[in-house]
């Protein structure tokens, strides 16, 4: 915890009282700050006064005497109604904003910098290896916001640290003065709507990641959908250095990896070429956008493309989204538990070939019949939980099928068949696509379970620790 030292002597209403809440108002407490925290929660209310947090009931509180209302990311600010203290904001003209906005300007106060990630899929990961990447470069670097660490769990902004934040729509709505070194957009699909209204809300929220950037500042924008190669269009009128960044076709300006081979070119000319595919943990288009966005960040803040290709190969993959968790000779275990639904599970099956796959749970609708097209690169699939016998009857005769019903069970078994199959590049591969809670509390513990029912087996080399509580962290 730090104070925030750019609201000193301000007034400051802050609702809602989770982990960033309450950690932005003591940061603004620290900060010399009169801070009135409140919640619709009353045991959220009674936690934080029996904690020492200044409360009031801001039902009662005169807005017209505040500074600014800092508002909980998760509130509803305009759809489908803005919340009762957005009202009273801006009845008595007074800005509402997040605590991501009080952080950016307390690292700005300081002179560090920021590099941050949106979009509808892919930030969490590009957030977490570009972290990784800069970390092993050596350079002082942070990761947090909507992943990981709330902003004021962070260590406190100093000149020259780097801060790589997950920024979710929510919290850029409530972001106006944001503008970061390197802002990244991976990727835009209907998400969200009913915090936004439309897509077109949506989309104009997301841009707003690249509208206050200029001079020095870079920007990166993928533009393999209509949504994102509108805003890059408009980008370019910032003054910014606008890096356009597909993997569906190459780019004579911009970074690409089509066919998982990293090309970095201006004007026509190759800069730089990693190529991806050997990389474990970033197998698949989806994750070949993820390190085109990486190495873009880190490009913009000088690290050199061989120490950037050498992380990469180092990166350990996010738990539970496709990661590699252990190797038995030429056979990968991976851990894709959160993989809940067919279009999750979609981007594994896809990224690998013969696949030895876990699937099952409590099914989403539609089950697995969209990834039929995807069965052909599936050796064999070994099915648990309540979906069991449904998904065996969708598979019928289109690839061999072994009713599990539990997880340890189905490890053994797919690592006996792939070991007595032998097929080059075999993969053990937990992918679901369903819910996990006829068996399991979450994703998480699914996935937990999964690494320890790997790391019990016979000739098995772990490549994350085996236990479940070294596999979250």
């Amino acid at each position: 915890m730090f104070p925030a030292t750019t609201y000193k002597g301000k007034r400051l209403a802050v609702f809602g009282l989770a982990r960033s809440g309450t950690a932005c108002i003591e940061a603004l407490r620290l900060g010399g700050a009169e801070v009135h925290g409140w919640d619709d929660s009353a045991p959220a209310v009674e936690k934080a006064r029996a904690a020492g947090l200044p409360v009031s009931d801001l039902h009662a509180l005169d807005f017209r005497g505040l500074d600014a209302l800092v508002l909980s990311p998760g509130v509803p600010l305009t759809h489908p109604d803005p919340h009762w203290t957005v009202l009273k904001a801006r009845h008595a003209g007074i800005e509402v904003i997040g605590d991501t906005e009080i952080f950016a300007r307390e690292a700005a106060a300081a002179g560090a910098r920021m590099v941050a990630i949106t979009g509808t899929n892919g930030k969490s990961t590009t957030t977490a290896l570009t972290g990784h990447v800069l970390l092993e470069a050596g350079l002082d670097a942070e990761v947090g916001g909507n992943i990981g660490k709330a902003v004021f769990l962070l260590r406190q902004p100093v000149r020259g640290r780097v801060y790589v934040l997950e920024l979710s729509s929510f919290q850029i709505d409530l972001m106006p003065g944001l503008r970061p070194d390197v802002g990244i957009l991976t990727n835009l699909t209907p998400d969200h709507l009913d915090r936004h209204g439309t897509m077109d809300n949506y989309a104009a929220v997301k841009a707003r990641m690249f509208a206050r950037q200029g001079s020095g500042d870079t920007a990166l924008c993928g533009i393999d959908d209509d949504w994102c190669a509108a805003i890059a269009r408009r980008a370019s009128a910032t003054g910014a250095d606008v890096r356009a960044v597909s993997v569906t076709g190459s780019l004579a300006d911009g970074i690409s990896a089509p066919d998982g081979v990293l090309q970095d070119r201006r004007n026509g000319a190759l800069l730089a070429e990693i190529d991806l595919r050997p990389m474990p943990a970033l197998k698949g288009r989806h994750n070949w956008q993820n390190a085109c966005m990486a190495y873009g960040a880190a490009r913009a803040l000088g690290v050199g493309t061989e120490a950037i290709a050498a992380a990469m190969l180092r990166f350990p993959g996010l738990v539970h989204r496709m990661q590699q968790v252990a190797r038995a000779g030429r056979i990968a275990f991976v851990n894709d538990s959160k993989a809940t639904n067919a279009d999750a599970a979609e981007k594994a099956l896809s990224s690998f070939e013969n696949i030895y796959w876990i699937l099952g749970g409590i099914p989403k609708s539609g089950g697995i019949e969209p990834l039929r097209p995807l069965f052909g690169r599936v050796a064999r699939a070994y099915l648990i939980g309540q979906a069991a016998e449904g998904f065996a009857a969708t598979i019928g005769a289109s690839l061999p099928t072994e009713i599990c019903g539990t997880l340890d069970r189905a490890v053994a078994a797919a690592l006996r068949d792939a070991t007595s199959d032998g097929r080059p590049g075999a993969v053990v591969l937990l992918s679901p696509a369903c819910a996990s809670f006829d068996q399991y509390p979450n994703f998480e513990v699914r996935g937990d379970a999964f690494v320890r029912a790997v790391s019990q087996l016979p000739g098995v080399e772990m490549t994350i620790p085996g236990d479940a509580h070294a596999a979250r962290t």
